[in-house]
């Protein structure tokens, strides 16, 4: 506060000494500089007094009553701009400033009717006027928010520590690792070793066995034979669940108590095969444990070095900002600029109307992008309206791609509801996302598992996961889940706004469709549907999206009911044939097409998803 009491005492010296600045026997640096001060909002009293003591010390008295009637003219339509619209921009200002010392000295010359060259020079003088209260007004106010010698912007109440994002990444380096240990473990079975068989062969014998007169020969001669019998016998029942003929035959040859053996090795067996099952979905348990890890360090990373602080280096940048919000009647304070790793800018604020009058967050947009040199736009959770009331504000770097969606959806017949479910969703960072899911079978059941799909999907992108995470996340919460037969395919489509690259992610899904005027490209898949197994298997594409693009998703039920040994084929040809640029009707006129071939009925649900993009 001090150092700004200061700054303004140095401006009021400035605007006393420049009335000894004269050209030509003009003055234009006493309303030049007068009319930017006072669209700073200094003292503006004490403006005016300094001014009026400079012209009475250095200029001639008839000057003086000129530029002083100036002066006033100047400060008066300033403030009844700001009574009229709470705000007064730069040029309108420097408008006042030009005009009353144009008029002024238009008058005093045609009352003493002069030479008419002076007019002339009145003309050129508020046009100088003019142009250096737009120059200086910027200028000063960088002054007064002290980035006008130094890169470095004021210190705001509200920066974050850098220390905070190394904890960060000390915290993901220690959740990675707990991944890896757990990864480690990870060692599925898929049959009995040596030691487990030597196991339950003396749990047999100790049951069985031990009350025999016979069972020292039997077990502790080296070449007893029913070592290679009980070899023989377990390997039979863990292929067949029981006892060949011949094995049951060798055994009592040797054990007249042979059919009790096979009883106990049987049930013994079953239960070892119990555990084996267990312990191998505790090993998937733990393989989805270690893949959260991983994704939760993959966020604490992605928190770390997402957004790069970039306040202090850009200060004469948001000096700027401040500026014009000022100009608009806003107060902004807090004001942070981060730096996205796509190289993307997103603006942070906390603003408020100095006059309490509402002005419209677009406007403020449009304000935020002068003083940036970008093209800005409001963040999705911002108010629309700023008011007395301090706001929050968000401005992130403009898309240079806007996208349009459409779907059309028929129900299988005899159907209440359609087992196909459907998203489409903005992230941060400029991503569109498009998912499909097509439960398996019809009706509720499939309605509930291709919902459950989704919303798990949309979670875990909101919540900042990498697709393929999320993907394989929702995969592992379906297995535990444990219910038979809860399977569903999964078509996810996201597209970057701002490069028009689309990458696509399919598991067990029908074919997706790009339409580029009349070509059409099919991206097929043949992976199973999420929730069979917990290691899943991911089709990848990625594509590069040019303007006036469309991405065409569809469940099974549209390409099956084709009935034509290419579907994929068929329904390109079908594509090729649709003209509109409306994804909606796109996605009605498919459908109607599609009905053509199956005489108006709906053997199974379908569902078609179509996107368009186009540069803004």
């Amino acid at each position: 506060m001090k150092q700004t009491r200061w700054k303004e005492i140095i401006l009021y010296g400035v605007a006393m000494a420049v009335s000894k600045g004269a050209f030509a026997g003009c003055y234009p640096l006493i309303p030049g500089f007068f009319a930017a001060c006072y669209l700073e909002e200094v003292n503006r009293t004490l403006l005016l007094i300094f001014s009026m003591f400079g012209m009475t010390l250095f200029i001639p008295v008839q000057a003086m009553a000129k530029y002083m009637t100036a002066l006033f003219v100047t400060a008066a339509v300033i403030k009844l701009v700001e009574w009229a619209n709470k705000s007064c921009r730069t040029y309108i200002g420097a408008g006042a400033a030009g005009i009353s010392v144009f008029l002024v000295t238009l008058a005093g010359e045609l009352l003493q009717v002069r030479n008419r060259a002076i007019v002339w020079m009145g003309l050129l003088e508020s046009v100088l006027v003019f142009g250096m209260v737009l120059a200086l007004t910027p200028l000063l106010h960088q002054f007064l928010e002290g980035t006008f010698f130094s890169s470095g912007g004021r210190r705001e109440s509200g920066q974050i520590a850098p220390e905070h994002g190394e904890k960060l990444e000390t915290y993901a380096k220690s959740f990675n690792g707990l991944s890896q240990i757990f990864s480690q473990m990870e060692s599925f079975k898929s049959s009995f070793e040596p030691e487990e068989m030597g196991r339950m062969q003396q749990e047999i014998a100790g049951k069985i066995c031990m009350s025999c007169d016979q069972c020292a020969i039997c077990w502790q001669e080296e070449n007893s034979p029913m070592f290679e019998v009980f070899y023989r016998l377990f390997h039979s029942i863990e292929k067949r669940g029981g006892a060949k003929e011949e094995v049951n035959q060798e055994l009592a040859d040797y054990c007249p108590y042979s059919d009790s053996i096979i009883e106990e090795a049987v049930e013994v067996f079953e239960k070892a095969k119990l555990n084996l099952a267990w312990y191998n979905r505790l090993l998937e348990n733990r393989g989805v444990i270690a893949e959260q890890l991983d994704a939760m360090a993959y966020i604490m990373e992605d928190c770390a070095k997402e957004y790069r602080d970039i306040s202090r280096k850009e200060g004469k940048l948001l000096g700027s900002v401040r500026y014009r919000m000022k100009e608009r009647g806003i107060t902004a304070r807090e004001i942070r600029l981060y730096e996205r790793r796509n190289g993307k800018l997103s603006l942070q604020m906390q603003a408020c109307s100095k006059w309490g009058n509402c002005v419209s967050v677009k406007e403020l947009a449009k304000a935020v992008s002068q003083g940036l040199h970008r093209d800005m736009a409001p963040g999705k959770y911002v108010r629309s309206m700023v008011g007395k009331e301090e706001s929050f504000l968000t401005f992130e770097e403009d898309t240079l791609f806007h996208t349009l969606q459409g779907v059309a959806r028929l129900t299988k017949d005899d159907a209440q509801v359609s087992g196909d479910s459907f998203s489409f969703l903005e992230l941060d960072g400029g991503e569109c996302v498009m998912a499909l899911s097509d439960g398996m079978g019809s009706g509720i059941r499939a309605c509930k598992e291709s919902e459950m799909v989704i919303e798990l999907i949309e979670k875990f992108l909101e919540a900042g996961f990498r697709k393929e995470t999320a993907i394989r996340m929702m995969n592992s919460a379906m297995v535990i889940q444990g219910e038979e037969g809860i399977f569903s395919t999964v078509d996810l489509a996201s597209m970057d706004l701002y490069t028009g690259m689309c990458e696509f992610y399919k598991i067990g899904a029908a074919a997706t469709f790009i339409k580029r005027g009349e070509a059409v490209e099919c991206i097929s898949s043949g992976s199973l549907p999420a929730g069979m197994f917990h290691q899943l298997e991911i089709d990848r594409a990625s594509r590069q999206l040019q303007n006036g693009d469309f991405v065409i998703q569809v469940t099974d039920g549209v390409l099956d009911d084709l009935h034509v040994p290419e579907p994929e084929e068929a329904f390109r040809e079908i594509l090729e044939g649709i003209r509109t640029n409306n994804p909606e009707q796109m996605a009605k006129q498919t459908l109607e097409q599609i009905l053509l071939f199956t005489a108006g009925k709906v053997p199974d649900d379908m569902t078609v998803l179509v996107s368009g993009i186009w540069e803004k």
